[in-house]
């Protein structure tokens, strides 16, 4: 079966048109724990899921394209970085996690565009572990969970949320590192 060649990259472009509409349905009615707030939770969910999908089928009808491996990340930061804004905006979770995750992903995209006229800088798996720490972590904060299983579902997600902040950060580091060693072999070699 043959799939459109920029299916995958569609899939990804999807996933950036979601993000403010997950945005206005968290925050329209402030946060509420009502239908909206679900509404917003599920849309999330499905988003950052669709995240595997596309890479799965770039990588199985080997349609990977270098737009797609720079829209991937992007999709992810975009959809996560308005997550971490908007439960901030909440007063639900502290501006200072949000602050060091967008500096990260902010720093990081920044010199993946500029790269990108060289080479196009795919993913680590750290990178990709931090995703996933992230979306489970945002996941339980912006599904209202406690009205269904009670208050002790905050304790689950204070702890998932610092296991992605720091993700978050050691992914930075290492990203860093990475670019600092690549830049120095290929200094060498000029």
């Amino acid at each position: 079966m043959a799939i459109p060649r920029q299916l995958p990259n569609a899939i990804t472009i999807a996933r950036i048109l979601c993000a403010p509409v997950f945005l206005w349905l968290l925050l329209v009615d402030g946060g509420a724990d009502g239908a909206l707030r679900w509404w917003a939770g599920v849309l999330f969910i499905v988003a950052i899921a669709t995240d595997g999908i596309d890479g799965y089928l770039a990588r199985k009808y080997r349609i990977v394209t270098d737009l797609g491996k720079l829209l991937d990340p992007i999709a992810d930061k975009v959809l996560t970085g308005l997550a971490f804004v908007g439960l901030s905006m909440l007063g639900e979770l502290p501006w200072a996690v949000t602050i060091v995750v967008l500096v990260r992903e902010l720093g990081i995209t920044v010199h993946r565009l500029i790269v990108a006229g060289d080479h196009v800088v795919a993913a680590a798996w750290m990178g990709k572990l931090k995703t996933v720490a992230q979306a489970i972590a945002l996941s339980l904060a912006l599904l209202p969970l406690w009205t269904i299983v009670g208050d002790w579902i905050h304790v689950v997600n204070g702890i998932a949320m610092w296991i992605a902040v720091l993700l978050t950060v050691a992914s930075g580091i290492d990203y860093v590192i990475t670019a600092v060693r690549g830049a120095r072999r290929s200094g060498v070699g000029s």
